[in-house]
């Protein structure tokens, strides 16, 4: 679904991204997880074309992404902020069928059909489409930024933290409710996070990535047993769940 060849970023002095080749294989969810400035965001922005490397390729489903194909094949990739990006004058309406109207490739009443199944799959209200995004919960806009990712029902799905701002409980609900949906939909995921517990939910591939550059790439399980490096060990330590004592 995704190939990425010895692509690199650099911003002046700074090299952000060191040459990363990485392959998603389609029905994957991969999550990139590190360090604060590690470069896993700059890195899903690649891939979806926001920010083009300044050497190596990125093969979308088999075609070079290139300046002059990124808007048209950007069409089939969903992406989710941690922020949800929605746009504060539209109504959540508005906001979810927003590309489907510009594009017309589906009827009023085929977009009406498609919101209601998305209102359906996120378990987003149907009374709250024509509140305007300030008017919702954070956890509702970050259902409503899901909807919108999924409008045209694009094969592949790109999340940038999209629950690290919410509180515990309502990320929860989320992580519980986003992993039922890649399972039922067997879309292709690329997940950011900083949270080592997220990765191990979420995905059947983890890349750690730091200072630019994948330390490792595995499942969890693999991480655990036989860790790459000293510092794959201190993160996974950094990152291991403090056990309560019940009897304190």
């Amino acid at each position: 679904m995704l190939d990425l060849d010895q692509v690199s970023k650099t911003y002046g002095s700074q090299t952000v991204l060191h040459p990363i080749s990485l392959t998603v294989i389609p029905g994957e969810t991969l999550v990139l997880i590190g360090p604060s400035g590690c470069g896993k965001s700059t890195l899903l922005r690649i891939m979806i074309g926001l920010i083009e490397p300044d050497a190596g390729e990125v093969h979308f489903d088999g075609q070079l992404l290139t300046p002059k194909n990124v808007l048209q094949l950007r069409t089939r990739m969903g992406y989710v902020l941690q922020d949800g990006g929605l746009f504060p004058h539209m109504t959540i309406r508005d906001n979810v069928t927003l590309m489907a109207r510009h594009l017309k490739t589906m009827s009023t009443s085929e977009i009406e059909q498609r919101l209601d199944e998305l209102c359906n799959l996120t378990r987003f209200p149907k009374s709250a489409l024509d509140r305007l995004p300030s008017k919702v919960s954070g956890g509702q806009r970050q259902r409503v930024a899901i909807m919108r990712a999924l409008m045209l029902d694009p094969p592949l799905l790109l999340f940038d933290e999209p629950l690290g701002a919410l509180d515990p409980i309502v990320r929860f609900e989320l992580q519980e409710d986003l992993k039922q949906i890649f399972e039922e939909l067997h879309k292709t995921v690329v997940f950011v996070t900083h949270d080592l517990s997220e990765a191990a939910f979420f995905s059947s591939q983890v890349v750690l990535l730091a200072s630019g550059r994948i330390i490792q790439q595995g499942t969890i399980d693999e991480f655990a047993s036989n860790p790459a490096d000293e510092f794959v060990t201190r993160f996974l330590q950094a990152h291991r769940p403090l056990m309560l004592d019940p009897t304190s």
